[in-house]
């Protein structure tokens, strides 16, 4: 069975869940299969909050097809050399309807929030990325950031995106791989921080334009609301560590997560799984606090997966695990530490 785009399609199946690092036995979930487009009434425009209504309720270990729009308007889009019938119409909808939508006070358009029954405070949002494909042939790139002075002409370049060969030229002779993924994935924040921006990434996670994010990677969020509100957005089709000039190739995404509440793990901040790594993150308005963090992280996930002294942990981070600035540009600065698999042999 397959229906409108925004219903449950699929028949319900049983997956195993991935283990968890705390080596917790699998168990089944039942799993189904929604669809999640981008419409005026299914985003967020440019916030995290605790009272936003949601856009669609799922269970753990449900899966939700969902697409994101850039972070521009139609008229933007046109001014750097866009066609009008190349702009989706979801996104003129969703920029130019009065649909008495709360903008602000961040920019980014967000899809959710989508409530995850069983997701509580103090739970962890497990964030299984499964695929993400490129709706749109372009993107475009502005210039401003952390070295604006650097800009010779303010504004944004379209880009031209080849998906057969997953390249795009950023310059003339310089060529980029393709590696699509969503800059902004988060839940909501504490209620008592009111509503608060999409721009600065945080313990809710949100906009941490971690380029490692890609398909067949996991993101682990700490809960701080009833239902967990996940939104996400911010798509990138390709992006350097930093995002100096404050983007990317910015365009829209499609893709498929799996959520999975954890009660049976507990983060102060978000982290990371790839096929390959573990990563912990910071973020602060200062980058020697942002740095502190992510290696504190990065000593408590070792101490926690090997059964070792605080000391030994920091001393294996110096010596096995790298850090990465993550972003210069949202407020909140970050950065991410990077330890390989590989290194960890099985606990004796």
């Amino acid at each position: 069975m397959d229906k409108h785009f925004g219903v449950a399609v699929g028949r319900p199946s049983l997956m195993l869940l991935a283990v968890g690092f705390f080596g917790m036995a699998p168990r089944a979930v039942a799993q189904t299969v929604h669809r999640l487009p981008a419409t005026p009434s299914t985003v967020a425009y440019g916030y995290y909050w605790s009272e936003a209504k949601p856009a669609i309720r799922v269970k753990s270990g449900d899966i939700v097809d969902v697409e994101t729009m850039l972070t521009n308007s139609p008229a933007g889009l046109e001014r750097i050399g866009v066609r009008p019938e190349d702009i989706p119409q979801n996104l003129r909808d969703i920029v130019t309807q009065d649909t008495g939508l709360l903008k602000g006070p961040g920019g980014h358009i967000l899809t959710g929030p989508i409530f995850v029954e069983g997701a509580d405070s103090g739970d962890v949002l497990e964030v299984r990325i499964q695929s993400i494909t490129l709706p749109l042939a372009y993107g475009y790139n502005g210039c401003s950031g952390f070295m604006r002075e650097l800009c010779q002409v303010r504004g944004s370049t379209l880009i031209q995106m080849d998906r057969q060969r997953m390249t795009a030229e950023v310059a003339p002779g310089i060529t980029v791989p393709l590696r699509p993924f969503w800059g902004s994935i988060g839940v909501a924040p504490a209620a008592s921080l009111g509503r608060v921006s999409s721009n600065p990434p945080s313990r809710h996670a949100g906009n941490i334009d971690n380029k490692e994010l890609v398909a067949g990677t996991t993101l682990y969020i700490p809960v701080f609301v009833k239902g967990a509100l996940l939104e996400i957005g911010d798509g990138h089709a390709a992006q350097g560590d930093g995002e100096v000039d404050q983007t990317a190739i910015e365009t829209d995404l499609r893709g498929r997560v799996q959520l999975v509440v954890r009660k049976d793990m507990k983060l102060d901040w978000p982290r990371i799984e790839t096929p390959t790594h573990w990563i912990t993150m910071g973020t602060d308005t200062s980058l020697v606090v942002a740095t502190k963090t992510a290696v504190a992280e990065m000593v408590k996930m070792l101490q926690q997966m090997k059964g070792i002294t605080q000391t030994q942990a920091y001393q294996a981070s110096s010596m096995a695990a790298d850090l990465h600035i993550t972003e210069l540009v949202d407020g909140n600065v970050g950065v991410h530490m990077l330890i390989a698999k590989s290194y960890l042999s099985p606990m004796k």
